[in-house]
């Protein structure tokens, strides 16, 4: 289970703090949503639990650990709002093993079957893909490390409704297996899928009852 107390992250060069004594729990094999409008802080809470940036006060516990930023870069995967700006690989198979050099083909077979892309070319170029299957191909690169806890920066962004609903298939697939964060500004098409739901504003985290957040007009699917 991951607990956050009080957590607060008040830059030196921000006039008021980011995030406000945020506390949440999330247990194993559930998909928690935050959603919240654009500079609300869902990233920076997401670069904190990934361990990217340290927070000012609070704290981190998975299970009954206290986890500082090193401790969370293992824990934790970030799938970035469009992760293919930040592919590095020339190849898929390139993108999969940077930073795992010794890599077996089984465990790539496996991160690959478990995203739905095991028919795809370890040859082929990551930015040669679709929309969809580059989404995927992210978060493979993060299943390899073989997180505790996925974590999803608006992870339908720019995506063509096909897609973003192949995607959303994805997400309730992976949570049978791991904890999902995901943050977004729209709960319209994620919300069916939450376990525990929260709003951001101004750096504030306050719980939100999914049933209701799916039963409102703005959460309707597109036609």
């Amino acid at each position: 289970m991951l607990r956050i107390k009080n957590l607060t992250y008040h830059p030196a060069a921000s006039a008021v703090p980011i995030l406000k004594s945020i506390s949440f729990e999330l247990s194993p094999q559930q998909l928690g949503l935050i959603i919240g409008p654009s500079g609300s802080g869902k990233s920076t809470l997401l670069e904190i639990l990934a361990g990217l940036a340290a927070p000012t006060a609070g704290e981190i516990f998975w299970r009954s650990q206290e986890l500082n930023p090193e401790l969370l870069r293992q824990l934790g995967g970030l799938v970035f709002q469009f992760p293919e700006r930040h592919f590095c690989g020339h190849t898929v198979l390139e993108e999969l093993r940077l930073g795992h050099p010794e890599l077996t083909a089984e465990r790539m077979k496996q991160a690959l079957s478990a995203v739905g892309l095991e028919q795809i070319s370890l040859e082929a170029g990551p930015h040669a893909l679709s929309g969809g299957q580059q989404r995927r191909l992210a978060l493979a690169v993060q299943l390899i490390r073989q997180p505790h806890l996925l974590l999803l920066d608006e992870p339908t962004a720019g995506l063509d409704w096909s897609m973003r609903q192949q995607l959303i298939s994805l997400l309730a697939q992976l949570k049978q297996d791991w904890s999902l964060l995901v943050v977004t500004h729209d709960a319209a098409e994620l919300v069916g899928l939450a376990d525990r739901c929260w709003t951001l504003q101004n750096g504030e985290l306050q719980s939100a009852n999914p049933q209701r957040l799916d039963n409102s007009p703005s959460a309707q699917p597109i036609a």
